[in-house]
């Protein structure tokens, strides 16, 4: 009958050491190891058996807790808040799909204004003037006292300014 120490008893069954005193305090009392004048456990093989049997019931049981099912209660808040979010997510993606469709009309919209503005012949008002001063106008019969005649530019964007 050889006795074991608890650090060996813990590398076989592949535990921490702290884990086989707990085994051990949890055994019945005729089950537990004695003590030597060191107050070392004296661990003999039908300790050893009773730790790991114990060992082997507690992790069983561990197991059969994790391998629960859930509460019916839990799964139906947990269905009920998927169900909710299933309808926001769908939400969002139509007012998505109607922003983007917004966006594209409102771009075909500009790019016909684009295009008629560009596209039109040319009025009058909208050739550029042969002199084109509009910052500065050269002295003339209506000027001549260096009052300054500003004229508007015409151009691409000249419809916004109106």
């Amino acid at each position: 009958m050889a006795n074991k120490t608890i650090s060996s008893i813990a590398k076989d069954l592949n535990i921490s050491r702290a884990r086989v005193y707990q085994i051990i305090d949890m055994l019945d009392d005729n089950e537990k190891p004695s003590k030597d004048s060191n107050d070392r456990y004296l661990i003999d093989d039908s300790v050893v058996n009773s730790i790991r049997k114990y060992y082997a019931n507690s992790n069983t049981k561990a197991k059969q807790e994790k391998a629960s099912p859930i509460d019916d209660k839990v799964l139906d808040i947990m269905r009920r808040q998927l169900d909710e979010k299933d309808r926001q997510i769908e939400k969002l993606t139509q007012l998505l799909d109607q922003q983007q469709q917004l966006n594209l009309s409102t771009n075909r919209q500009n790019e016909k204004l684009l295009d008629t503005t560009t596209n039109n012949t040319p009025s009058q008002e909208d050739s550029p003037l042969q002199n084109d001063h509009t910052d500065v106008s050269e002295p003339t019969e209506g000027n001549y006292k260096g009052v300054e005649n500003k004229t508007p530019k015409k151009g691409l964007f000249g419809w916004l300014r109106r």
